[in-house]
């Protein structure tokens, strides 16, 4: 029974999802704020579905997986050279946000547990929010961009702290000073063993398993997952949150290098994942008590759009940096995070607060990540109207940054060579050596070992690993691969952005098809070599003439 009720809900979700989403994306509006109003259409407008042992189990696994894939995004190679300033400005947002929003809670009238819950989930910005938006205008590698990356992961690891926090209070069923501590003991002391645990592996373990699984892209994702649970189970039996393991488990996979194909493997099962707990969230909402708080919900979505940005801009313009990354890095974090959401719905578990304060964080979710995801998407726009009323003037803005971004590095003019075969190998090798800008692209990272010119670890069938390599600016597209499918959809990609490719025709069978793709040459070897063949047998007089 519970299994017809777990797919019957999981149906309702995803459809409703879909369909909001699609309607979302008219108007731009980000998919996390599309996928809680459908839970609001399917929970409290509509009560097509209630809260249940089966949308639990939903919004439990899609909390865990959720957390997985937030801490694959945090590589700390890519962040190394903005440490100090993400340090400073995470640390300094967290303190003025908690203690400010917890005065500003106690002022509306929470009680003290109710703000501390409330000024908590105000405190942290969304790594998936952000990220999304800031790859999809390509400016995720920017200066301001790492900052914001950098910025998040101070912030999540906050985020566990708080979480080993609230697992020790969580512990008793007394609030008893000697069973509190004692809680809380055991969790930090099982967080800090966890943590030691994923950076040992992540440096001296996982790296030539992972290498060998990334050889076959199918076993390197179901592995990524094995070691999600496995790490989950850990947190078990040390007695913490499945969301601690599952989030330390991904950055411990993070750290890899392979880590951006990982990540592209598993972003379908992000966006899936995301919308299953989100459309969930919105399920267990109760319009009644969150009506009565809309003022209180208004006020506190105002201070986190505001006061956000404005301490930012004070750490960030004090450090150095220039007024433009100053307002662009502070403009990200201006909405809170899916860890609120989290960190609001473990409280209501654990009987620390009621379902109000979830509903609550949820609507300021709503308000903040919709309204700055617009900030975001048009920074450009909103900092030059800010500079021209004179906004920034309280900031001390440097003119330039510290250390002068160097403009990222932009492929043009170059030959993506796609399956390192021994013909792609071969052609690669050819053209490096007559001076031509190579990209040698192929799953497994060993047959990338040694070749001359950049190299990319990813497969040619995602479209993200295409746009990443560089694709419009290429002067030409070479597949080597006897994969039929794969060659007709690059094919397909040339011709449709109106790129010259050369593709492997490895067998005459599929001569055809390419040939009705407009491929612009064909590979034969095969045939090629026949034809040498054929005319040196007539040349002795084998054939005849």
């Amino acid at each position: 029974m519970l299994y017809d009720d777990y797919l019957h809900d999981l149906g309702l979700i995803l459809m409703a999802g879909v369909l909001f989403a699609f309607l979302a994306a008219k108007i731009r509006m980000p998919s996390i704020v599309a996928y809680i109003l459908a839970g609001l259409f399917l929970g409290p407008l509509t009560g097509v579905l209630t809260l249940t042992d089966s949308l639990e189990l939903i919004s439990e696994v899609g909390i865990a997986l959720l957390l997985f894939l937030v801490g694959l995004e945090l590589s700390l190679a890519k962040i190394r050279d903005v440490g100090p300033v993400a340090l400073v400005a995470g640390i300094g947002q967290v303190v003025f946000t908690a203690v400010i929003g917890f005065g500003v809670c106690m002022l509306i009238g929470f009680t003290v547990m109710e703000s501390i819950f409330l000024a908590t989930g105000l405190t942290f910005s969304s790594t998936v929010v952000v990220v999304k938006l800031l790859d999809q205008k390509k400016e995720l590698n920017s200066l301001y961009g790492r900052i914001a990356v950098g910025i998040f992961l101070v912030q999540d690891l906050v985020v566990i702290i708080a979480l080993t926090f609230l697992a020790g209070l969580g512990r008793g069923e007394e609030f008893a000073l000697r069973e509190v501590a004692t809680g809380l003991g055991w969790s930090f002391g099982g967080m800090i063993v966890l943590l030691a645990l994923m950076m040992i592996a992540s440096k001296y373990v996982l790296a030539k398993p992972f290498a060998w699984a990334a050889r076959q892209p199918e076993m390197l994702f179901i592995w990524s997952l094995c070691w999600c649970f496995l790490v989950v189970g850990a947190a078990h039996v040390l007695e913490l949150s499945v969301e601690i393991g599952a989030f330390l488990a991904g950055i411990s996979l993070a750290q890899l290098p392979f880590s951006d194909d990982l990540r592209r493997r598993v972003h379908p099962l992000m966006n899936f994942f995301l919308a299953v707990f989100f459309v969930s969230l919105g399920i267990r909402m109760e319009f009644g008590p969150v009506g009565a708080h809309l003022g209180s919900a208004i006020a506190l979505s105002l201070f986190v759009l505001l006061g956000n940005p404005f301490i930012f801009m004070v750490i960030i313009s004090r450090m150095g940096y220039s007024e433009r990354t100053a307002f662009k890095t502070s403009v990200t974090v201006a909405q809170i995070s899916e860890f609120s959401f989290i960190f609001a719905a473990m409280g209501v578990a654990t009987g620390l607060i009621d379902d109000p304060i979830l509903g609550i964080t949820a609507l300021v979710g709503m308000l903040t990540i919709g309204i700055s995801s617009y900030m975001i998407l048009y920074s450009d726009p909103l900092y030059a109207w800010c500079r021209k009323a004179k906004l920034l003037r309280l900031f001390r803005a440097g003119d330039t940054d510290p250390k002068e971004e160097t403009p990222p590095k932009v492929r043009s003019d170059h030959v993506i060579v796609v399956g390192m075969n021994a013909l792609g190998r071969a052609i690669v090798q050819r053209l490096h050596e007559a001076g031509q800008t190579t990209l040698a692209i192929d799953v497994d990272p060993a047959k990338l070992y040694g070749l001359g010119g950049d190299t990319m670890i990813g497969n040619a069938e995602y479209l993200s690993v295409l746009e990443e390599a560089g694709l419009d600016r290429a002067s030409l597209v070479v597949s080597a691969l006897q994969i039929e499918d794969t060659n007709h959809l690059l094919a397909y990609v040339c011709r449709s952005r109106g790129v010259p490719c050369a593709i492997h025709a490895f067998d005459l069978s599929v001569i055809d098809d390419l040939v009705e793709l407009d491929v612009n040459y064909l590979m034969y070897p095969r045939v090629e070599g026949l034809k040498v063949q054929n005319e040196e047998l007539k040349n002795i007089g084998v054939l005849p003439t």
